[in-house]
């Protein structure tokens, strides 16, 4: 049986990243990824950076927050398998030339579906191993 919750789904508010390395998280996802430094809380090793409408939050591993979450991410083990972007205009040629400045390869393109139907793509890794979808 399936129910109607007593609510709508807006968006994707924000997102939380348990990271070993908060300052080259920050670079990334500000240089790269033109997110904003909107709040911090170093007492909790919290980060919040605006994305849009969204918030993509850093808590350092070792932090109050984040160490209760265990091990940190790494090669064998992610945190999330990836979130995606919604960025505009997709000027693919122009998006790579800006990665590529910034050393950052990209590892997958084409066509994907998502929550405004199907468009253009990127996938990117952040410096910590998790994958972005850049989409258009």
């Amino acid at each position: 049986m399936t129910t109607t919750p007593p609510f709508q789904i807006k968006a994707i508010d924000h997102i939380v990243l348990r990271v070993r390395d908060v300052q080259t998280m920050m670079t990334f996802y500000q240089d790269v990824i033109g997110c904003h430094l909107e709040r911090e809380r170093p007492d909790l090793g919290l980060f919040h950076l605006r994305c849009g409408g969204s918030l993509i939050d850093l808590i350092s591993v070792d932090g109050k927050l984040g160490a209760p979450g265990g091990a940190a991410p790494a090669k064998e083990g992610r945190n999330l398998d990836h979130f995606a972007i919604g960025i505009q205009p997709f000027d693919e040629d122009a998006i790579r030339r800006h990665l590529a400045r910034h050393g950052v390869d990209v590892i997958d393109s084409g066509e994907r579906y998502g929550a405004g139907g199907d468009g253009p793509s990127i996938y990117i890794r952040d410096p910590e191993g998790t994958v972005v979808e850049l989409k258009g």
